[in-house]
């Protein structure tokens, strides 16, 4: 791919999206306006895209939306669409179920365009203004988003600030695969994590509990071959820390072929969601053939889910003056 920013299409309200291609050395990566999102990765002497996209915009407006995206204000869950900031409650859209808010509701970051605001060959920044109150989130919001390459390593910045108190928690939503198959089945997965937050069947909604994954099937701290939906649903947070940490390695994805993925991140959780609802032959995919269930897996650095209802759980809490960063990274190797 090579280096640049070109129109990507027009949504139906009418907004320009962009596309805009960062190279430097091996790697290559393009994103856009819509959502932030990482609609294709390259890797020098790899003929598959290495993430879940599509060349077509439609499919980011319909059933792909979170596709590479940043998800928020708030990703994942929270539960009964309601939290307590400082003393007074907030409701939100009930988008899961008719019961809990998923991703922002209405609010949700991953179905806005955002503004390109400064970009090189090698790096590329998007801003995007929430208003205060909008869907129950209190605060005039200002979020920005920085990816950058340098040799095989993808970095993603992001950045918030309030003019209120609010809830914060922003995760990039990528596919991962790693292999030119129609799924991940195969791939090897180790998280340095030593508990993981149970969660309901029907809602995946956290417990409150916060286990030790010895002897349960989270515990991937030594690796663990993917199987494809067999081994049971995985969309499951994995517990790294109680705060931000500074940057550190938490995930290994390795193909059959050979390729290795180390993710690093600062945030304390990580959500491991298996992609079983990528079965979407109405949208072609980066390269022509259309996804199937499971042909990416989803790992998302966050805060951990329904913090506000979980006085356990790191706290979400943004406040005016606070510097709030995310800094996570993808460095490939064959």
């Amino acid at each position: 791919m090579t280096p640049g920013t070109t129109v990507f299409g027009t949504t139906a309200s009418g907004q320009p999206v962009h596309r805009v291609i960062i190279s430097s050395g091996a790697l290559s990566a393009a994103v856009l306006s819509h959502g932030v999102a990482l609609q294709d990765v390259r890797l020098r002497g790899v003929k598959h895209s290495l993430t879940v996209g599509s060349p077509e915009l439609t499919a980011y407006e319909g059933r792909m939306a979170s596709c590479g995206s940043i998800v928020g204000p708030v990703g994942n869950r929270i539960g009964n669409a309601m939290a307590l900031i400082d003393g007074k409650t907030c409701y939100f859209d009930k988008n899961l179920n008719g019961r809990h808010t998923l991703h922002g509701g209405g609010a949700a970051t991953h179905r806005k365009v955002w503004e390109p605001v400064d970009s090189s060959a090698a790096h590329a920044t998007f801003q995007l203004t929430l208003p205060d109150a909008a869907h129950g989130f209190p605060g005039n919001r200002t979020l920005r988003a920085t990816y950058g390459v340098t040799d095989t390593t993808l970095r993603l910045t992001l950045t918030a600030t309030t003019d209120a108190p609010t809830l914060m928690n922003l995760a990039n939503h990528s596919y991962w695969r790693l292999d030119n198959a129609p799924t991940v089945a195969g791939h090897t997965l180790t998280v340095a994590a030593d508990r993981y937050l149970p969660a309901t069947l029907e809602d995946v909604l956290p417990t409150g509990e916060i286990t030790s994954v010895t002897s349960t099937r989270f515990d991937y701290r030594k690796g663990r071959t993917l199987q494809a939906g067999k081994e049971g649903l995985l969309d499951t947070n994995f517990c790294l820390s109680q705060t931000r940490q500074p940057l550190r390695p938490v995930a290994w994805l390795t193909g059959q072929s050979g390729l290795n993925l180390v993710m690093a991140t600062t945030e304390p959780g990580l959500q491991v969601f298996d992609g079983h609802i990528l079965n979407l032959p109405q949208y072609p995919g980066n390269d022509g053939a259309p996804y199937v269930a499971y042909a990416g897996l989803a790992l998302e650095a966050q805060f951990w889910p329904d913090a506000p209802n979980n006085p356990d759980f790191p706290p979400i809490i943004l406040r005016p003056g606070d510097d709030w960063e995310q800094i996570t990274t993808w460095s490939f190797s064959a």
